[in-house]
This record gives structure tokens, sequence and C-alpha cells, in this order.
């Protein structure tokens, strides 16, 4: 049976990643038959009504799912396919309340037009009460207008579908954990809607395990939480874990949402230096958003130069076990960065577990950093959230069964250079940062 999935409004190249990584979560076949970033509707078959629920009941970007009953440019058409192909289903609903909407996308009718069009499906054999709340069936017919139509002084859409509502989504998710509501974030905090949606693409789920190298006050693991999975994270600060305590600090802001038991543990550590064993898989998913080094340069725990400095090594021997200490860093390649994110994937991961995190890049084809690979990570998909002047992608991997791997593939990687920047300044090791300030500069 075929659907139309409608979409809110808002980060177009992530709906359909979002809803086809939903498929796999939910173990339901799906067909894309139709869809453009330029539209909010995406025709899609599906084995099942139940199917179609499940497709969308856990969606951030998707707000409902309707049983297409007739399509087509003009309404003539609508009612051609409606009678040709959904005359069988007519008596189902012969004695059930209903009701009629008309929802215009980019265009507009007069209350007229609208009354006329919906009384244009009269044919339609229903006898049941019209109840304008909370009817047993809701149909709506859609209609796509090209952009500007209103202004424009366009008469007529482009498209139409009429369908029958099956499901909404959960959408509203977005507004129980936005972060104007948070009782602890910073100024890197990712943005409730995004976090939950990287969580669904990622494939969080009841039952899976996930970790976060890059935690801060933990927005990825509680949209990891939410859908069920139990959350790990780190931070090489492990100040913005704690915060001022209690309500104030990362656990706290698990607490205010009641997912304490979504919580696996938090603790201070870097992506290379970690107490996480590299010789086991063990996480379903690994989700971050790791600094992009522009308004300060990249860290890593560990000493520039220990031979200048032995008291520094003395000290944290001593000292570091005290909640006030602060170890020391070195500075850290932007590019090895993102080598060691995958690489970490790469022998934690289990089999079809996603790695999905988020990387700077800028709106020039001259600057773009490119997508960096691993032999044992399929890229599965990009997504990109576009700023003024430069851009951040959503990557997201699937780690491959040893035995795809191509071992020659593997034995290229293994025996490559270590990925180095000459230099020591904090442009010379983040070619984004150099890239940001000098579009910047030219743009003034």
């Amino acid at each position: 049976m075929d659907y139309v999935v409608k979409f809110a409004q808002t980060h177009e190249s992530f709906r359909l990643a979002e809803i086809e990584a939903l498929s796999v979560v939910e173990g339901v076949d799906l067909e894309v038959l139709e869809y453009t970033n330029k539209s909010p509707f995406c025709l899609v078959r599906l084995p099942s009504e139940e199917d179609a629920r499940k497709l969308v009941r856990r969606s951030i970007l998707a707000q409902s799912i309707y049983e297409l009953w007739g399509s087509g440019p003009t309404l003539d058409h609508v009612h051609q396919s409606t009678k040709s192909s959904m005359m069988d289903h007519w008596d189902k609903y012969k004695n059930v309340s209903f009701k009629f909407i008309l929802d215009s996308y980019q265009g507009a009718r007069s209350s007229a037009d609208r009354l006329k069009i919906i009384e244009s499906f009269a044919y339609l054999p229903f006898e049941g009460p019209i109840r304008m709340s909370q009817p047993d069936e809701t149909f709506t017919l859609f209609e796509l207008w090209p952009f500007n139509s209103v202004p424009l002084g366009i008469q007529d859409p482009t498209r139409l579908f009429l369908g029958r509502l099956i499901g909404n989504s959960t959408r509203e998710t977005v507004l129980k954990f936005d972060l104007k509501k948070r009782g602890y974030i910073s100024t890197t905090s990712m943005d409730a809607e995004l976090s939950l949606i990287t969580a669904n693409i990622a494939l969080a789920g009841p039952g899976k395990l996930f970790y976060d190298p890059f935690v801060g006050t933990g927005s990825f693991p509680i949209a990891c939480a939410c859908f069920g999975a139990v959350s790990w994270g780190s931070d090489i600060d492990g100040r913005s874990i704690r915060g001022e305590g209690g309500s104030k600090s990362l656990r706290g802001n698990f607490s205010q949402y009641g997912l304490e038991k979504g919580l696996g543990d938090v603790f201070s550590a870097d992506l290379i230096n970690t107490p996480i064993r590299r010789d086991r898989r063990i996480w379903d998913g690994i989700i971050c958003d790791p600094p992009y080094g522009v308004r300060e340069g990249l860290r890593v725990l560990g000493l520039r130069d220990p031979e200048k400095t032995p008291w520094l090594i003395e000290k944290g021997k001593r000292n570091h076990s005290l909640p006030d200490f602060v170890p020391p860093k070195k500075p850290y390649s932007f590019l090895t960065m993102l080598d060691d994110i995958l690489a970490f994937a790469a022998d934690t991961l289990v089999d079809s577990g996603r790695l999905s995190f988020w990387m700077p890049t800028a709106n020039d084809e001259d600057q773009e950093l490119p997508v960096p690979t691993h032999p044992s990570l399929e890229l599965v998909v990009v997504c990109v959230q576009k700023f003024n002047k430069w851009s951040r992608r959503l990557i997201t991997y699937r780690r491959i069964s040893d035995v795809d791997v191509s071992p020659k593939a593997l034995a290229e990687y293994q025996d490559r250079l270590v990925i180095s920047s000459i230099g020591t300044t904090v442009d010379d090791l983040n070619p984004f940062r150099a890239g940001y300030f000098k579009k910047f500069a030219l743009d003034i």
C-alpha cells in the first residue's frame, strides 16, 4: 500500500535520512517512491497500516502519515485516482464519523473555494456524522503549490494528494527537551531537536549501548535515553560533567527528565587517553559533536614536551585524584581527531553499529573538508545544516563485519603515514579554523 508522509518544514536534508533509519529501527520494509527536499510530502510504500504507524511514531521530522487514496496534477485527476484505486475500501468507512481538511503548502484558498473543493468529494458513500473534533477518520487533501504562489498570483497547485490519516509522530518531544527548560547547559550544548534526530539516525533504541566521547552536558545521551538506550559519556574537562553538582550537572539533567536508568556512567578522559578497551566491540552506537577548535585550539591530554616540564608529571601523580585537579593538555590536530574518531569506532562498534558525528565545513568548495573514511566503516548518509558563511555535516557510518572488510584496503589504511600537520599554531593544526577566519576576513 502507498502512503504519504508529511514532514515538518525544517532540516530538509535530514528528513529522509531519519525516516529511513526508523525503518531499520522498527523493522519495517520501506520503499521510497518519491521525495524532494523542496516538498514536505514523501510518497512511500509499506506492507501495512501497522507498519505505517510504527514508521513515524518516534519521528522528530515527520508530522504524520496518511494512506494514499488519490493523487494527480489536478483535482479531477485526484477524483479519478480515488475512484479507480480505492473504491473497494469505501464501504469500511460508510458509517464512521469523519472530517475533511484542505492543507495547502505555499498556496492559499478562499473559504468559499475550500468548501467547494471539499464538497466535490460528496460521491464518497460516507453516511456517518461529520465531527470536527476527534472524528473516527480524518481525510486530508494536500495541495503543493509553486514557491511564492500568493504574491505571483498563481491560481492552481501543481500536485495534489488525498490521504486518510493513519498516525502521528511524537514531534512534540522536542518541546519536552528544549534547552531553554533544561536545568544545566553550556554554550556548546546541542540543540534538543538535532540531538533527537541524531539519536534516531544512529538507531538508538531499547537494549542498545551508546557512547559520546565529547559528552559535555549530556545532550546526546539524554536523546538516546529518551528512545530507550543506555548511554555512557566522557569529556576531557570533567568540570563540564560535574557542573555545580545536584540539578546543575549532567546527572541532574537526566534526573530532570526521569531518565536516570538511561545513564550508564560518565568519566573524565579524551578519545585517545581512555579506560575503554579497544579490543572489545561493545557499542551499538557512538554519537558526538567534537570540538571544532574555532574559539581556541584543540587540546588532548598530555604534554607537548615532557622533558621540559617534568614537574607537571609529578604534580599529576600527586594530585590527580583531587576534585579541582586540571590535567595538562597539548595541541591536537583537527584532522588527527577525525581520524581517531573513526579508528575508535571501528575498534569498538558492534557489527552494523553506527557512528554519527558532526563535522564543520565551509560553504565554499575550495575550503570544504573531505568526508573522512575508514575501511571498516561504510558511509550511510551525510546531512547538512547550513549557516550564513559555513555549514556543519552530520556524517553517519555503519560498522562493516570483519569478513566484509577489504583486506587490501585495511592493510593500506594501517600502513599509511599518521595524519599530521606541519607547524605548531592553532591554524596550522586546524584547517577549518584557518579557512573559517580567512573566509570571514574576505567577506568583511
